[in-house]
């Protein structure tokens, strides 16, 4: 799948391993490359809904964007790059039409609670 970041000093420090060790440790680092691999390897979203890293969409005022889990509390969140996002006839997201993807950020959207 294709992946962009919605922020390019993101984009750029996800390109650089040793700045995203200082930046996130080296856990967090070790996990993001792990998760980023997989969404590069697949040809749709369907294709890691199952894998782990727990995938899956978010709701409220986060709808219309995945996460997957990094070290807890912490979650990698994306959005398709299809737009509108492929829906079915009872309004479900369709993964398997979702084949690029963009990098939002990496949060404890949580704590916003």
């Amino acid at each position: 799948m294709k992946i962009t970041f919605t922020d390019k000093k993101f984009e750029k420090l996800a390109n650089d391993d040793q700045k995203l060790v200082k930046e996130l440790g080296m856990i967090r680092t070790k996990i993001l490359r792990r998760r980023l691999t997989q969404l590069e390897d697949a040809s749709n979203l369907e294709e890691i809904r199952n894998l782990s890293g727990n995938y899956h969409e978010l709701s409220h005022n986060r709808k219309g964007r995945w996460a997957c889990d990094l070290d807890q509390p912490y979650r990698l969140i994306f959005k398709p790059h299809e737009s509108p996002i492929p829906v079915n006839e009872h309004g479900q997201y369709i993964w398997i039409e979702i084949k690029a993807v963009e990098v939002v950020e990496i949060i404890n959207y949580h704590k916003e609670k």
